[in-house]
């Protein structure tokens, strides 16, 4: 039987920093947004594959998922790593949204336009890039095209800029049926604005989110980033604490990667500038401390949340989720995924659009679908990412509920895994009490290492092309 959400929230660990098992383990890995995970898309999955995808998920009926990505931006933050369109033109907003529009318009039959929305999602880019008579014109055209909701259980959601709102923005989003708002704030200190080109005050930040509360929107989420040029561990926690005056419901706390071979933006950086490994360590360190001694709780994966919070509830009850938009709690939404670079998921397959403006445009001006690459799902995949998504996000796997969904014996099948997690279990990052498997509280930042022990792709060791864990 599926656990109760009594034991799963009495076996809900702690959290403990041993810096020690994190130098070991620290190695780079995938962030388990979807298994198989990008690198494991190909070209070989094609438009037809994809349709046959959508055709099985309309039969099968059910919520879905609707992403939106908009790639405008009015100012090129060095540090970003986004599929995005650096631009000050407004005018180049409707014609991608008429674009998005008919796209839309293919998919809502592919997957049915009856179907309720019950999460909807902006993001990019800039979403609030898109003048408020744009941001109109695409809901309105949305709710022709699929089953909108309207009730409190909705999880309709945008990633704002601050920068990008005037006294319009916030109100006409809320009319529109947004619920939830992620404010991208990185840093509140000057030196480090000015030196990622983000200049940001925190009185906008604060007047935006007091705004945003005043109005009703609900799980409001703050986005910072560590690692940044001349952060330091006292800069960061004076950061933190402006950001826990603000009180915001969510706090998503990312890891900066510099690669500026792979991300063009990033050759602004200077390297020298960086804070070095042990103190990002430590700025990571002090911030999960002080923001647990806040009343935050630790959801995983550089996600924090009070306990209130519909994801604390949900990771309590057992029934968190991850996609490619972060933790969520509807776990039963395939994707419907629109725009420029977006990723769609049904229960058996992911599928890309192609990320090159010019020609996703080529493709939907010719009455097409824009997708260039994905993966059909084995059983096999099915159940690695059903274990993946467990560990991710409850923090524990139960072995009766792996039997119950699955049908088949847990250590029969995952033998070889249960072989290479015994070091984990010596040091204490997962115990095993032969019944379920529970992510210790020394394991909880290593978790991306432990989900890397049932990737089967990853089993001749951690490839190079993810980020570093922690």
């Amino acid at each position: 039987m599926p656990a109760s959400p009594a034991t799963a929230e009495s076996t809900l660990p702690e959290f403990i920093w041993d810096e020690a098992l994190i130098r070991r383990y620290d190695l780079s890995g995938p962030r388990y947004t979807s298994y198989p995970t990008a690198v494991e898309f190909t070209p070989d999955f094609r438009v037809d594959d994809m349709v046959k995808a959508a055709g099985r998920s309309k039969a099968a009926g059910g919520p879905v998922s609707l992403y939106t990505h908009l790639p405008f931006c009015a100012h090129l933050c060095y540090y970003c790593a986004c599929n995005k369109v650096i631009t000050k033109k407004r005018d180049k907003a409707m014609p991608y949204v008429e674009r998005v529009l008919k796209e839309a318009a293919i998919q809502s039959k592919l997957f049915g336009a009856d179907r309720p929305v019950q999460q909807l999602h902006w993001g990019g880019g800039t979403p609030t890039f898109l003048p408020k008579d744009v941001m109109e014109h695409l809901m309105a055209g949305y709710g022709e095209l699929f089953n909108l909701q309207s009730g409190d259980d909705r999880d309709y959601s945008v990633e704002i800029d601050p920068r990008e709102v005037d006294e319009d923005t916030l109100p006409t989003l809320w009319k529109l049926g947004f619920n939830r708002i992620s404010l991208g704030v990185q840093d509140v200190n000057p030196v480090v604005q000015k030196a990622v080109n983000r200049i940001q005050p925190r009185e906008m930040t604060e007047g935006v989110l007091n705004e945003a509360r005043r109005i009703g929107f609900r799980s409001i989420n703050l986005d910072l980033i560590y690692g940044l040029p001349y952060q330091t561990p006292e800069s960061f926690a004076e950061t933190l604490e402006s950001v826990i005056d603000m009180s915001p419901d969510r706090l998503s706390v990312f890891s900066y990667a510099h690669l500026p071979d792979r991300f063009y933006p990033q050759t602004r950086i200077q390297g020298d500038t960086l804070p070095s490994p042990q103190q990002k360590l430590t700025i990571l360190h002090n911030t999960i401390n002080r923001l647990l001694e806040a009343g935050y709780e630790y959801i995983g994966m550089d996600h924090f949340a009070k306990p209130d919070d519909s994801l604390a509830v949900a990771q309590r009850e057992g029934r968190l989720h991850r996609n490619f938009q972060g933790y969520t709690t509807h776990a039963d939404c395939d994707l419907v995924s629109l725009g420029v670079s977006a990723i769609g998921q049904t229960d058996d397959a992911y599928f890309q659009n192609n990320h090159d403006l010019p020609a996703w445009e080529q493709a939907i001006d010719a009455g097409q679908l824009a997708t260039i690459r994905g993966v059909g799902l084995t059983r096999d995949d099915q159940i690695r990412r059903w274990v993946i998504g467990q560990l991710i996000c409850q923090f524990r796997l139960d072995r009766e509920q792996f039997q119950a969904a699955w049908g088949a014996d847990f250590d029969s099948y995952f033998a070889d895994e249960l072989r290479r997690l015994k070091p984990m279990i010596q040091d204490e990052l997962i115990g095993d009490d032969g019944r379920v498997l529970q992510v210790q509280p020394a394991g909880r930042l290593l978790i991306r290492a432990i989900c890397q022990i049932f990737d089967l792709y990853r089993k001749e060791g951690a490839s190079q092309r993810f980020s570093r864990i922690i």
